[in-house]
């Protein structure tokens, strides 16, 4: 992987560190593809029960798209006719995104700063969000002229209304930690300095659960959120019956049985 993005897997959990702190962790088109290499190896990984998404530094977990690289290759384009700079949505966030919310393992967003436009999209796409005291979040987008990308237009909706969504889309502006707590996007506010130590104590309590039954989890709260109630009750009957298959589920019930804490393998 790329030095401006950092990848390391230790006992089943994979750490993904966005490692651009002079650049408050900004998107180039180096960071973007070492991302997407990174979080698709994750996935890909069957020694891998859990991923850790976070940053390096202290300003920020990451403040979106890189407008310094941008406005140049905006520019090229201009001269040339081209309208390539834009493929970036389809080439870089979109795979990224899929990847993190269709991976078969749980994702863990530490955010240690500011997330905003795609970096605020990388967080959401997270399962679970454990942010910094200090942390803030913006959308941008529609500041520098844009719409939403990164999957912000579906996953900010499902977390806290169409009508709070369309308001922090419509008038981008910086919600402190304690407010997106209250929203619902962060699930766990921690102090900053005590961010990257409880990060890491959920993402490897994570990493030593049932990844099976997670998994099912992930996928049937995905199914639900756009399906109807029969058809919901339909994908958990499926779900339900995979994860009852599982090493993990038989390890559980003796282990519930003999009263002690359960040892999961992960299948």
């Amino acid at each position: 992987m790329a030095d401006t993005v950092l990848y390391e897997v230790t006992d089943g959990l994979a750490t993904i560190t966005l490692n651009r702190p002079e650049a408050m962790n900004a998107m180039n088109i180096e960071a973007k593809l070492a991302l997407r290499d990174a979080v698709e190896a994750a996935g890909a990984d069957t020694a891998v029960r859990a991923v850790l998404l976070t940053a390096a530094g202290d300003r920020a977990f990451c403040v979106g798209q890189d407008l310094k690289e941008h406005v140049g290759l905006l520019m090229t384009d201009k001269e040339s006719g081209s309208r390539a700079t834009m493929n970036t949505v389809r080439d870089h966030y979109n795979p990224i995104v899929r990847a993190l919310t269709g991976m078969k393992k749980p994702v863990v967003a530490g955010v240690n700063g500011v997330a905003a436009g795609a970096g605020f999209g990388f967080a959401l796409a997270a399962d679970y969000r454990v942010v910094a005291e200090t942390a803030a979040f913006n959308t941008s987008f529609a500041g520098v002229a844009l719409t939403a990308d990164s999957g912000m237009s579906w996953t900010l909706p499902r977390l806290i209304g169409q009508s709070r969504a369309s308001d922090l889309l419509l008038f981008p502006r910086s919600i402190t930690a304690q407010e997106a707590y209250e929203l619902g996007i962060a699930n766990k506010l921690v102090p900053a300095a005590d961010l990257a130590d409880e990060a890491l104590k959920v993402a490897r309590t994570l990493a030593e659960g049932p990844t099976v039954a997670y998994a099912a989890l992930k996928g049937s709260l995905a199914y639900g959120a756009d399906h109807s109630l029969s058809e919901a009750l339909e994908k958990e009957d499926e779900l339900q019956t995979a994860a009852g298959a599982s090493e993990d589920h038989t390890i559980a019930v003796r282990a519930f049985l003999a009263k002690e804490k359960p040892k999961y393998v992960g299948r």
